[in-house]
C-alpha cells in the first residue's frame, strides 16, 4: 500500500488562499482527503495556515498538483510518499 500527501504551509492566508483554493478546486478529483487547520481565536483568524491533502490520483498527477502549489506566493509545499513495509 502507498499514500501520497501534500503538506501545504500558508504564511498569507488573506492573500493566498483564494489561489490556493483554485488550485486544489481544479484538481479535486485527485484529492481523497483534505484537513485546514489554522490558529483562528475567537474573532481574529489567523494569517497562516496548515492543509494536510490526500491523494488519489497517479503520480503524475500529484506531482501536477504540488507543482502548482509550489508557484503560489506565499506557499510552502511538501509531497510525501508513505509505502508499508511488508
Amino acid at each position: 500500500m502507498k499514500k501520497n500527501v501534500i503538506l501545504i504551509l500558508v504564511s498569507n492566508r488573506s492573500k493566498s488562499a483564494i489561489k490556493v483554493q483554485q488550485t486544489l478546486t481544479k484538481y479535486g478529483c485527485i484529492i481523497k482527503t483534505r484537513l485546514g487547520i489554522h490558529d483562528g481565536v475567537e474573532n481574529k483568524c489567523s494569517e497562516c495556515g496548515l492543509m494536510i491533502v490526500e491523494l488519489a490520483g497517479t503520480d503524475k498527477e500529484g506531482k501536477e498538483l504540488f507543482s502548482a502549489l509550489q508557484k503560489i506566493n506565499g506557499v510552502t509545499a511538501k509531497m510525501i510518499s508513505l509505502k508499508l513495509k511488508v
